[in-house]
């Protein structure tokens, strides 16, 4: 088994096929320090927590990590807080940065005697439709090689080999470009509220999520097509305090910003995410905006369902679960996009004419009046919140 990424879904689908016996390289691009330190998500779902659990792979976030079931809404018209850890399913998220949980599983891998070729780049993927497809890389001294393996899982994101090697006419291709890019802020400084703070403002959506007792994400909508750079710390944390409303709630924290980040919120889907011997998993098979926090938690699902479906196969000769994978977790992807969607017409006004903004604010204002008036709501927000 070859497995494409060492990001969550190809460390935790490593990790479950080396327990199982089944043989399996991960080749990755990047390497071993990088992967190790790039900070992405930091929001892991309660059923994401359970599948670590149930597989011996929770020790570092059961240690480090937080429970966090609370949010913060702020407006114009004032503030409110909404514990979703206490309604619908009654489950919390943890802070766990992204980075160490990619740590984890990277060394329990390596530990357990796993195998990762870091610096080694997938350059093709062919004969995907036989037993026996290859993957051809190029060595970190540009010397190019070739794995063969009974299946490859591609989970080397929405730019990676996996994706290019299919052919046009294989896949359906769904992408929406919702039209908002926030500007990402890694700050060492200790969060300035104990919740994720959503701040709508006339100027833009500012966020607040922490990180660690000592560092803080921060995003602001942003600009399309501007640098990352453009911005000093000064004017950044002025928007920071006028759209979180801090004259009125509360100074925020200031640290210095160690990372600086554009996002352009997007969604993406192929479908089938199966196409022979080639797998898709994490951002492979779908990428998701971040307005929802579902990325590495879809990643990790879809690892476990595709670890089984694997072993149930090369050890069982069982190939139902593989027939059933793309079904499967599509139906997981199209729900947690059905919500990131939610979140981004809930978070921000449209560009356009000032009378559709005008009707879409309107409209905004009345959902968050409805999230935080009815019980029903509420409970809607938290079950799609922390599910997957």
């Amino acid at each position: 088994m070859v497995i494409l990424g060492a990001g969550p879904a190809g460390l935790v689908l490593g990790n479950l096929l080396h327990r199982s016996g089944i043989d399996c390289v991960v080749l990755e691009r990047a390497g071993r320090a990088h992967v190790q330190t790039r900070a992405r998500a930091g929001f892991l779902a309660a059923n994401t927590v359970r599948i670590l659990d149930r597989h011996g792979l929770a020790e570092g976030l059961h240690r480090r990590g937080r429970a966090h079931g609370t949010c913060e809404f702020r407006t114009e018209g004032g503030r409110f807080r909404l514990d979703y850890g206490g309604l619908g399913l009654r489950e919390q998220h943890v802070v766990y940065p992204q980075q160490y949980l990619v740590t984890d599983l990277l060394t329990q891998f390596l530990d357990a005697g796993g195998r990762i070729h870091f610096g080694t780049e997938a350059v093709s993927v062919r004969a995907m439709h036989s037993t026996r497809p290859s993957v051809t890389v190029r060595t970190p001294d540009g010397r190019r090689g070739r794995w063969q393996a009974r299946y490859v899982a591609g989970c080397d994101g929405r730019h990676g080999a996996a994706r290019r090697a299919l052919a046009p006419g294989a896949v359906r291709h769904h992408h929406r470009d919702h039209g908002v890019s926030w500007l990402g802020l890694l700050v060492e400084a200790p969060p300035s509220l104990d919740a994720v703070g959503y701040a709508v403002h006339e100027r833009g959506f500012a966020g607040h999520m922490a990180r660690t007792p000592d560092v803080t994400r921060y995003y602001l909508q942003y600009e399309r097509d501007s640098p990352a750079g453009a911005w000093s710390e000064d004017r950044i944390w002025g928007e920071l305090e006028l759209r979180m409303h801090a004259a009125d709630y509360g100074p925020l924290h200031r640290g210095r910003i160690v990372q600086r980040s554009v996002v352009s919120l997007e969604s993406d889907v192929l479908e089938p995410l199966r196409h022979g011997s080639l797998l898709l998993a994490g951002d492979a098979a779908s990428v998701i905006s971040p307005s929802a926090a579902k990325g590495a938690n879809l990643a990790v699902l879809e690892a476990e369902i595709l670890a089984r479906a694997l072993v149930d196969d090369l050890t069982h000769g069982d190939g139902q679960g593989l027939a059933r994978y793309s079904a499967r977790c599509l139906t997981h992807i199209w729900r947690a996009q059905e919500f990131s969607q939610w979140m981004i017409q809930l978070l921000h006004g449209p560009p356009g004419p000032d009378g559709e903004s005008s009707f879409h604010n309107c409209l905004r204002t009345s959902r968050i009046e409805s999230l935080r008036t009815s019980r029903s709501q509420q409970d809607w927000f938290a079950e799609n919140y922390v599910g997957v």
